[in-house]
């Protein structure tokens, strides 16, 4: 599909430059740098398909906007002592919805229960098999590792990998102050004399991470790794990786990498492009795509 966007001072224009009447369409745009920006040209495309008569359209989200949004801060509403937060990511649902989109392919949402957030079919694809495939390949001592939750939400995810690596695993339990700031860290497990890799769903300014990385060093860890699907690395996290421990860190490109990697040596990138196109190819087919769930596409 071809298309063109033009930006008028705050406004955004689309013109598809073919026809797609009777088409099955999918419009791809990740969560990530300019994010109303690019969410709102998202929508605009959608929309402009919709009424130029496509039979379907599918929004491939990699990295889901506004997906940590998903419910009222408990935190925030406790000092601000009433219940004001937002639920932005089930806002942006509807907007997706309202906007014409009829399908959603997306990657490892923050919470799954997101899904639940649409009335339209939701495929929320797993980097789980890239991750596991790099480690084998890039980890000559993955044999003798430990898989670490850098919070105790993640017990799920690291659980399942270090289950299909029959290694162990641990957990960090992390106090916070306040959002993006965490006073106090407890390790639960050992990490003694083993490779040491945190695996989260995404990082941000990465200080739970970093402290996550020296508080496995202080337990004995020989090396540590950061295995995560969403880099954003805003404010100060490509200083604080650089300063850290990490032998890498590694990161999908569901958020284009390349100035990142510059920046940061120490930052690699698993590429998913084939799972998201194979999804797209079977999607289009009418096959299943639980298949992507447990295996890497060739």
């Amino acid at each position: 599909m071809l298309s063109s966007c033009e930006h008028y001072e705050i406004a955004t224009d689309v013109e598809i430059g073919e026809s797609v009447r009777g088409e099955d369409v999918y419009i791809v745009q990740s969560g990530c740098g300019e994010i109303n920006d690019n969410l709102m040209e998202l929508l605009i495309m959608i929309n402009a398909c919709k009424i130029a008569s496509a039979s379907r359209v599918t929004a491939v989200i990699p990295c889901f906007p506004y997906a940590r949004q998903d419910k009222k801060d408990k935190v925030r509403d406790l000092r601000r002592g009433s219940s004001r937060a937002p639920i932005s990511a089930k806002l942006v649902a509807n907007m997706l919805s309202v906007a014409g989109a009829d399908h959603i392919i997306t990657m490892d949402l923050h919470a799954s229960q997101i899904q639940g957030f649409f009335d339209i079919p939701v495929d929320n694809l797993y980097a789980e098999p890239a991750v596991l495939k790099w480690i084998k390949e890039n980890i000559p001592e993955w044999k003798n590792c430990t898989i670490v939750s850098p919070d105790a939400g993640g017990a799920k995810r690291v659980t399942s990998i270090a289950d299909r690596l029959n290694v162990d695993f641990a957990l960090i339990h992390k106090e916070r102050k306040k959002a993006n700031e965490v006073d106090r860290m407890v390790l639960v497990g050992d990490v003694k004399d083993r490779v040491a890799i945190l695996v989260d769903d995404m990082a941000d300014t990465c200080g739970t991470i970093c402290h996550a990385a020296d508080k496995l060093v202080s337990a004995g860890a020989t090396k540590v790794y950061a295995i995560l699907t969403h880099g954003i690395f805003s404010g100060p996290a490509i200083s604080r990786i650089n300063n850290a421990c990490f032998e890498a860190v590694v990161v999908t490109n569901t958020i284009p990498q390349e100035d990142k990697m510059k920046q940061c040596p120490k930052i690699q990138v698993i590429d998913i492009s084939m799972i998201l196109a194979e999804a797209i190819r079977r999607t289009h087919n009418g096959e299943s795509v639980s298949y992507l769930f447990s295996h890497v596409p060739l």
